[in-house]
């Protein structure tokens, strides 16, 4: 004979207030932990939209991220030699140098923030090689105009980055923004692309970039092509699958924000733990007497310990349930960080994940679960004599 499990479930209701505190607890480990992976989820996404796996990045050897490289221009034609690069629809080489920096800007909810926003110097090839860049509002650049496009989360959040607007790139160079533009959610759009030759005569680097993407014709011709690259020595450049780079530089910042999130969710769990062994413990005190009744009517002390184990996990499942709801309102919002490995200021949302949520909801039952189990233990070995006796 087992006991029906509308009886704790009718308990938990009869101790509404009590159920509720204990479920709230148990949502706040679950909506950190889950919220955790979603904004790493969200962040390691972002920035691998902008890898291609069938694009390769060239940068100066030992360099950890384009804004820290440096180079000759002219590697650029020896990308464009190099053997699997892809020729677009006039039978030019997909091939596009480019230069990189970050510029302080104030931001527009807080002028007194200044946050660092990175610029990239482009051509027209930039665009045939990157087919998911597609203008939303304005137009193009002009080649050898001070004009630049935006990213559409850099838009109206950052002074001067608005279609119409304008920054200065360096000495008092106005550069005015024509046009705002997608890149399918990607890192891109995080970034400000200005005239290349601009870039370069206001910052005095004339014949030097920062790096080169090149198209390749297939994955499987990066091997020959960084080959062919490898042999100039006398550069010092080296070669990344475009997917590789972005994933490279999205570790450190998504491993931090796991490894804090996972700290948070410790120190609430503990706390959840304790909360939910101090409603069991409270409610099997109060429930002594009805315990008694079951145990003469028949019910063994291994029916009680799996009635009040099952009325825990029940709460964990409803804590866990709230806290999941609560972390899928969280992708409604926008978040800016600086990415740590670039230095650059990176827009991206929170980003659910199905394996990571059940993982997440599974943490905040087990946590209830085991704040419950010993005082369904206690349960069990209620005496049932001394039980109707108080």
């Amino acid at each position: 004979m087992r006991i029906p499990l509308k009886y704790g479930l009718r308990n938990l209701w009869v101790r509404r207030a009590t159920t509720m505190a204990t479920a709230a607890g148990i949502a706040l480990v679950v909506f950190v932990l889950a919220a955790s992976f979603m904004l790493s989820s969200g962040l390691r996404k972002t920035l691998l939209r902008a890898g291609n796996r069938d694009r390769v990045i060239v940068m100066q050897r030992d360099s950890y991220s384009e804004s820290n490289s440096r180079f000759r221009q002219s590697v650029a034609n020896q990308v464009a030699a190099a053997p699997g690069v892809r020729a677009g629809l006039e039978g030019t080489p997909l091939v596009s140098p480019e230069s990189v920096l970050h510029l302080p800007v104030a931001r527009m909810d807080d002028p007194a923030k200044v946050v660092s926003v990175q610029i990239r110097g482009v051509t027209p090839s930039a665009f045939a090689l990157r087919p998911e860049v597609r203008m939303i509002r304005g137009r193009p650049p002009k080649p050898g105009t001070d004009e630049a496009i935006v990213g559409s989360a850099l838009v109206a959040k950052y002074a001067g980055l608005n279609v119409g607007g304008s920054f200065e790139l360096h000495q008092g160079r106005s550069i005015a923004i024509v046009g705002a533009f997608e890149a399918n959610g990607s890192a891109y759009e995080s970034e400000v692309w200005v005239d290349l030759n601009c870039m370069q005569t206001s910052l005095d680097w004339q014949g030097t970039i920062s790096s080169v993407t090149a198209q390749l014709t297939s994955p499987a011709a990066f091997e020959p092509f960084g080959a062919a690259l490898a042999l100039d020595t006398e550069e010092g450049i080296t070669s990344e699958r475009e997917r590789d780079y972005y994933e490279r530089v999205s570790n450190s910042l998504s491993g931090v924000i796991v490894a804090l999130g996972g700290l948070v969710t410790a120190i609430f769990a503990i706390g959840a733990a304790i909360g939910a062994a101090i409603t069991m413990y409270g409610t099997v005190s109060q429930r002594s007497k009805e315990i008694g009744v079951l145990r003469a009517l028949g019910f063994t002390r291994f029916d009680i310990l799996v009635s009040f184990a099952l009325e825990s996990v029940a709460l964990a499942a409803l804590g866990a349930g709230v806290g999941i709801a609560l972390a899928l309102l969280t992708t409604f919002l926008d978040i800016s960080t600086m990415n740590a490995s670039t230095g650059a200021e990176l827009t991206f949302r929170f980003t659910p994940d199905g394996a990571a949520l059940a993982s997440a909801a599974l943490a905040g039952t087990l946590v209830g679960t085991i704040g419950g189990f010993f005082p369904a233990l206690q349960a069990a070995r209620v005496s049932a004599v001394r039980a109707m006796r108080a």
